[in-house]
């Protein structure tokens, strides 16, 4: 459910009352808060109800429901929009947590997340920059890669959540390899792409402009991508930024490896800024994401659009349906 006082207990509601739901393989089971969903319900003029059963429950908005793990009971009167507190921080981590441990014991197929409050989740004391970390924690993985993804365009980053001027020395070529090896083999086995095509972006303009604009590229990004390629990967590059991307968008390639965050984020949220999915890489399970913030501007209005969500569902379902008997359950290599 994410934030409870974001636009994620809305935009599930928005989606069960417009149908999206209903034909969903595997169905859906929100983790969450019963009276945050109550109150989201009326933002629509709802009125939902609760039958508590032996596992979980059933909330019901009008002629639909969904099933509910109620996993917090927070008092939403002392809960303004846009302001969670440490008890929603707890609350947003537990739901994640107990949603993660579903995956990993196979009773859940996968998990898709509404966006949460880094900074509240820290005020509860749960020390993670955000989702990605949380994740790759709670499943043992020492490196995951956070992919953007949409229909014309998926990226793939090195680096993500950092200041500009500690890039460089946060990439090595070691690094890019282990981005290169997880998002060639997630896309063989949750995507189906049998032989996927990556190329891989250059740090500086211009590709360094064979070491005018700095030697990243010669000394950290060459070594990587010639090691991939003995790898049996499809890799090429360091190509320069500013031109790769209209080629794949176009279809020139599969996925692109990014450097740093805007690198890959600018272009991809220029064209998918409403339905794009966040989607971890290298977990032993599926994950996705909506591509967007907790939105307090329009928490609470109805005013909100579910595109990124029901994207990032669909993603999930595609991904688990793709996923090979050797690939689900176990983590891709790293």
């Amino acid at each position: 459910m994410g934030d409870p006082t974001g636009i994620g207990p809305e935009l599930i509601i928005k989606a069960l009352l417009n149908g999206d739901f209903d034909h969903l393989q595997p169905p859906l089971l929100v983790v969450g808060d019963v009276a945050v969903l109550q109150r989201a319900a009326a933002v629509f003029g709802c009125s939902a109800t609760f039958e508590r059963t032996a596992a979980d429950g059933k909330l019901r908005c009008g002629q639909r429901s969904l099933r509910l793990i109620a996993r917090s009971a927070l008092d939403i009167t002392r809960l303004p929009y846009g302001q969670p507190d440490k008890d929603c921080g707890r609350a947003m981590a537990d739901y994640v947590e107990w949603a993660v441990a579903r995956c990993l014991d196979g009773a859940a197929a996968g998990l898709v997340t509404c966006p949460i409050n880094k900074a509240a989740i820290n005020q509860a004391g749960i020390n993670f920059p955000g989702h990605t970390e949380l994740l790759a924690a709670r499943c043992g993985c020492r490196k995951v890669v956070m992919m953007l993804a949409g229909t014309k365009l998926k990226v793939c980053l090195v680096t993500t959540h950092l200041a500009y001027r500690d890039v460089p020395t946060a990439l090595s070529t070691e690094e890019i390899v282990a981005t290169i090896r997880i998002s060639d083999s997630a896309l063989r086995q949750q995507f189906g792409i049998e032989q996927p095509k990556l190329a891989v972006l250059a740090l500086n303009p211009h590709a360094g402009e064979n070491g005018l604009f700095g030697d990243e590229e010669a000394r950290l990004i060459v070594p990587a991508v010639q090691r991939a390629q003995a790898e049996g990967i499809a890799a090429d590059g360091p190509h320069s930024a500013d031109t790769l991307f209209h080629f794949a968008a176009g279809g020139s390639h599969d996925a692109v490896i990014c450097m740093y965050h805007d690198q890959g984020l600018i272009p991809l949220k220029l064209l998918h800024f409403e339905d794009a999915v966040n989607v971890t890489l290298g977990l032993p399970i599926v994950r996705t994401s909506v591509d967007h913030g907790t939105a307090y501007n329009l928490a609470g209005t109805g005013k909100a659009s579910t595109a990124s969500l029901l994207a990032a569902i669909r993603m999930a379902e595609q991904m688990i349906s793709e996923a090979t008997p050797q690939g689900r359950g176990s983590a891709p290599a790293q």
